[in-house]
């Protein structure tokens, strides 16, 4: 697979794959590898709430960092959160003691939709804009950095509840029953989220990744409407000044969807095999994934790794696999099972 004689950076291996070109072996790295699961990050949530860590430039550099140094991933994701673009818009959040998003009010009228101000947002999230710059010095030309975003659709469902829920239903009430209001809350949220991005690929980031952590919500029928539509807007204002990566859970059966929205790499969950979806993904597009987070929080070393050889057989050949989960890290992931996922693709031949 090596395409070369001089060996690849963790930052060019990225850069390679996410365009299809060949590679020496597939990039890695782990939606939610920042936090969550490592000591280092528990100790530093002992002083700092999860916001003041988002907040401060430099807390949330070495939150990115501390994964990388680890376990020596391809690419360091920022550590923030999706929740940033609907603050910026005016709705505030923090995280409860029991776990779960509070948001200060629920957008549930037309009237909150029009308080929400689109003009300030990149202003607001000047400290974002900080620990990218900061985050590109650090990593330098050895290992990617991703910057990331909510889908449009994806942050109405949180904005319309006003908080993490067993089931997000307001946004989908009000896409079914009212569309035209329910696209003024999207069309702001794709200006936004547009601008936020269009500042990360300023600030050096090599990728970005939107977020439609909530498109499996949606009827297959509904998804290019409240959800397709508008990344594909978002990715054409990028305007392909670096690779887009869409993650999109649950909307396995929509590929043809999510091939229109123009993104460079698609994210397949779980609940797809990466056999089954190289049949389908066109070879000019890069896939990301996609083994289950819950084999990292309960197998063994042992179980991680054969599985792991499992999905790179399954994509041997393919120009444009990166190597990720399914899903984000959970809380409970064993530290043992990271280093074994990354060890195993490390070696892959």
């Amino acid at each position: 697979m090596n395409p070369t004689a001089v060996p690849l950076t963790a930052r060019e291996r990225f850069a390679r794959a996410a365009r299809c070109l060949p590679v020496d072996r597939p990039p890695v790295w782990l939606m939610r590898q920042a936090g969550r699961s490592l000591p280092e990050y528990r100790k530093f949530k002992e002083t700092y709430t999860f916001v003041q860590l988002v907040q401060n430039p430099e807390l949330a550099v070495e939150v990115t960092l501390q994964p990388v140094r680890r376990f020596g991933f391809d690419a360091a994701i920022l550590f923030s959160d999706i929740l940033v673009i609907p603050e910026a818009l005016g709705q505030t959040y923090h995280f409860k003691e029991t776990g779960g998003v509070q948001m200060d009010f629920a957008v549930t009228s037309q009237a909150d939709i029009e308080k929400l101000s689109v003009e300030r947002v990149v202003e607001k999230l000047n400290y974002v804009d900080r620990a990218l710059k900061m985050l590109r010095q650090e990593l330098g030309d050895q290992t990617a950095l991703i910057g990331f975003s909510g889908s449009p659709w994806t942050l109405a469902t949180f904005m319309m509840e006003g908080a993490s829920v067993p089931k997000y239903s307001r946004a989908l009430q009000l896409f079914r029953e009212d569309p035209k209001t329910y696209s003024l809350l999207a069309e702001k949220l794709t200006l936004a989220v547009t601008a936020y991005l269009q500042m990360q690929i300023a600030a050096g980031v090599d990728a970005v990744q939107l977020f439609d952590s909530h498109g499996g919500h949606l009827l297959p029928t509904e998804f290019q409407e409240a959800s397709g539509r508008w990344m594909k807007k978002i990715i054409s204002n990028l305007g392909g000044k670096v690779p887009v990566i869409a993650f999109s859970l649950g909307t396995h059966g929509n590929w043809d969807d999510l091939i229109a929205t123009g993104a460079n790499v698609l994210g397949i969950d779980w609940q797809t095999s990466m056999a089954d979806a190289r049949k389908i993904i066109p070879a000019h597009i890069a896939m990301q994934g996609n083994l289950s987070p819950t084999l990292i929080a309960e197998a063994t070393p042992e179980v991680v790794a054969r599985e792991t050889k499992i999905i790179l057989e399954a994509m041997r050949g393919r120009p444009g696999h990166i190597f990720n989960l399914g899903h984000g890290l959970t809380p409970g992931a064993k530290l043992e099972n990271i280093a074994a996922l990354v060890e195993t693709v490390k070696n892959f031949a």
